[in-house]
């Protein structure tokens, strides 16, 4: 069974264009909460007719409801999925856990689709989210096709794969990019896209872009993703214009019908729609490095010769039309009837008036049939026509031509007809407080170097979290007092999983007693270990209610989003102990890419990867990310050599005494790049409350985000 594919649809025309051109389904905004609000979306009305549109013609429509949501605006989104359910919406796409629980108890017939912005991109990520009642996961862009076999393989439900247009540098749902230097946050729908601006690593921002990749384009690993069992391939482009969409679903819908890969000219009509200095599947083979980057011109122009065809094309409504099979009679003495059934089980039947003697030509067989034939300015063409005619009876144009009218209005009637639903009450959030008057500090660390007794005789932190690869070096726990916290890494794969395992055992056998959760993915692989667990900044937790989700799955705390507002934080219903960053280099970005290594090599000797066994890389060494303003971005390598950017200012809130008045039960200081004297006197400036120096910033606790 070949794959769903599945198109942009940024307005009704793209939605039109997309339809037309052979998509099965498309996915589209609607209201304020999905990841492109710049795009135009669609109004009710637009939104109301384009499920009739797609619904008449056998398309599905899915919702993107993917973005993350206060407690404020959880109602607005709750019942913006109420009404596209009442109007038959296919399904809803979603990101922020709270939503997702709060869908899921509320309407429990709606179907769900785990939005990419929920950065699964393991089995057990996919099998936990398909455990709570989704019924398709969108895998991250950066899997590779071994890593899509192996979810297809272990994930009971519907796995989706991105395979034509953008590539986000960072992990989606995992940038913070925009949102710290601009205010405009990825996860609300409001990406500045930063990426695509010039930077130089070690070296002045002039006309570099390492951090602008290619557009994918999987057009020739279609077969390969049906043979591994993918059930939808998702183009992107709800930015681009409708002839864009034109194109590329044209030329999808062509492949996954003839089961083939693109021929030089599907290719070059591809690369002319829209493309970055060509294209990329590199992700998908297993590879990175700098051939994978690439840009446009802003005054790049559109192939106007193609473009326009496809217009034209698509304008005339007619390229895309459901076959069905007509059955008419006419007898005497009653009225005639005509059944009109189509190829999705609906069937219908309507009557007309009660046919006259012929006066002079009688009605045959050939005539009925030649004038029910005659659909066009509909979406349905006639496969078969069965006529039963007594002779010498007279039926009028006008007759046979309204009972045709009247039978395809109500077969279009059933083929759009909304599903029936249930809508429960909204349940309560759990009657737990875990509000505290006061914080108690935390600490991460990014080396165990960081770590001394001198900053662990300060205060005595209530928690240390150290990574899970520096745990490997301790032969012993590095003192006694705070409880000592695993850190799962951000991203990582099923392949990966023995060794993570093998290196969570060893941190229990040193004593330590609880891990950092930062991925739904990481729940399957702690359970059994009798861990505490405690959620990290990676879940993105926005509102009440994603709380409420966590701690459903177990968890003893969470981390909370720090794109919230200080009144944000303090608003929520502490059901679950939350804990917030309150210090540090706040990280921007996860990418699969090591940017060291696409630069320069991170080998010390010479040009090429690092191995471990051949000691130091340049990866470990000091790295920076430099901006047009001459900002420098510290570059820290993360497990599975990727790398995490970290702003360019540390957060400091030591002075302000807000943060301890939120009800949270902790505070984090996340140390990153500093040096073990730093963390020492960091610590003791929290102690004190002292004032600001240097070069900071607030964050955005302050100022919040669009």
């Amino acid at each position: 069974m070949r794959p769903e594919l599945l198109a942009p649809a940024g307005s009704p025309e793209a939605l039109r264009a997309a339809v037309q051109n052979g998509a099965d389904a498309v996915y589209l905004g609607w209201g304020a909460f999905n990841a492109r609000r710049g795009a135009k979306n669609f109004s009710d009305e637009e939104f109301a007719a384009a499920l009739a549109y797609c619904h008449e013609r056998g398309v599905r429509v899915f919702l993107t409801l993917n973005t993350l949501v206060t407690d404020r605006e959880l109602p607005q989104a709750l019942e913006t999925a109420v009404q596209a359910g009442r109007l038959g919406v296919d399904a809803v796409l979603v990101q922020d856990w709270g939503l997702f629980g709060l869908l899921r108890r509320t309407l429990p017939d709606l179907p769900l689709h785990a939005s990419t912005q929920m950065s699964l991109f393991t089995s057990g990520g996919a099998r936990e989210i398909a455990a709570d009642g989704c019924e398709r996961v969108v895998i991250a862009r950066e899997c590779s096709a071994e890593d899509t076999r192996t979810i297809c393989e272990n994930c009971p439900v519907e796995v989706e794969v991105f395979a034509h247009g953008a590539l986000c540098m960072c992990y989606s749902g995992q940038c913070g990019m925009s949102a710290l230097i601009g205010g405009r946050s990825g996860n609300r729908g409001r990406c500045a896209q930063p990426c695509r601006l010039p930077y130089g690593v070690n070296a002045p921002a002039k006309k570099a872009y390492p951090l602008s990749l290619k557009d994918s384009c999987l057009a020739g690993r279609l077969e390969e993703m049906g043979a591994m069992g993918v059930s939808c391939v998702k183009l992107e482009g709800r930015m681009k214009r409708p002839e864009y969409v034109a194109v590329i679903t044209r030329i999808y819908a062509r492949l996954l019908e003839e089961g083939r890969g693109p021929t030089a000219d599907e290719r070059a009509e591809l690369e002319q729609a829209f493309s970055r200095s060509g294209f990329t599947d590199w992700y998908w083979q297993g590879k990175h490095g700098a051939a994978m980057f690439g840009t446009r011109p802003e005054n790049a122009p559109d192939p106007k010769d193609l473009f326009e065809e496809a217009r034209r094309a698509y304008e005339r409504d007619s390229l895309r039309t459901v076959p069905v099979d007509l059955s008419c009679s006419v007898s005497a003495g009653v009225p005639c009837t005509l059944t009109v059934s189509d190829r999705d089980g609906h069937s219908v039947t309507v009557t007309g008036p009660v046919p006259e003697a012929a006066r002079t030509r009688a009605l045959d067989g050939l005539e009925l049939e030649a004038r029910l034939r005659k659909t066009g300015g509909t979406a349905y063409r006639c496969d078969t026509v069965v006529t039963l005619v007594d002779e010498g009876l007279s039926l009028s144009a006008s007759a046979v031509n309204a009972l045709r009218r009247d039978a395809l209005a109500a077969l279009t009637a059933a083929r759009t007809a909304p599903p029936k639903r249930r809508e429960l009450p909204v349940p309560p959030l759990p009657e737990a407080d875990c509000t505290a008057e006061a914080p108690r500090l935390t600490i991460s660390v990014t080396r165990l170097e960081q770590l001394s007794p001198a900053l662990l005789e300060l205060g005595c932190p209530a928690r240390v979290y150290i990574p899970l690869e520096e745990v490997s070096r301790l032969e012993s726990l590095p003192g006694e007092g705070p409880e000592w916290c695993a850190v799962l890494p951000r991203v990582w794969r099923d392949r990966d999983e023995p060794a993570l395992r093998t290196l969570l055992e060893r941190a229990r056998a040193l004593g330590f007693t609880g891990v950092l959760i930062g991925n739904l993915g990481h729940l399957p692989l702690v359970r059994g270990l009798d861990f505490h667990l405690y959620g990290d900044y990676g879940l993105n937790v926005f509102n009440s209610r994603s709380l409420a989700y966590l701690k459903d799955k177990e968890l003893e705390s969470a981390c909370v989003s720090f794109e919230l507002r200080f009144a944000q934080i303090r608003d929520l219903k502490k059901v679950l102990r939350a804990e917030a960053i309150v210090y540090g280099r706040l990280p921007l970005m996860i990418t699969e890419n090591c940017l060291v290594q696409n630069e320069t090599g991170c080998r010390l000797d010479r040009q090429g990867p690092c191995v471990p066994e051949d000691g130091p890389c340049r990866c470990g060494q000091p790295n920076v990310l430099v901006d047009r303003t001459g900002a420098a971005f510290p570059l820290l390598p993360a497990y599975g050599h990727r790398t995490e950017i970290q702003n360019s200012k540390p957060l400091y809130l030591a002075d302000r005494p807000e943060h301890r008045r939120l009800g949270l039960a902790y505070a984090r200081l996340r140390f990153t790049t500093e040096t073990a004297e730093e963390c020492v006197s960091v610590v003791q400036n929290y102690l004190d409350a002292a004032p600001a120096a240097g070069d900071f910033t607030r964050g955005l606790y302050e100022r919040g985000v669009e």
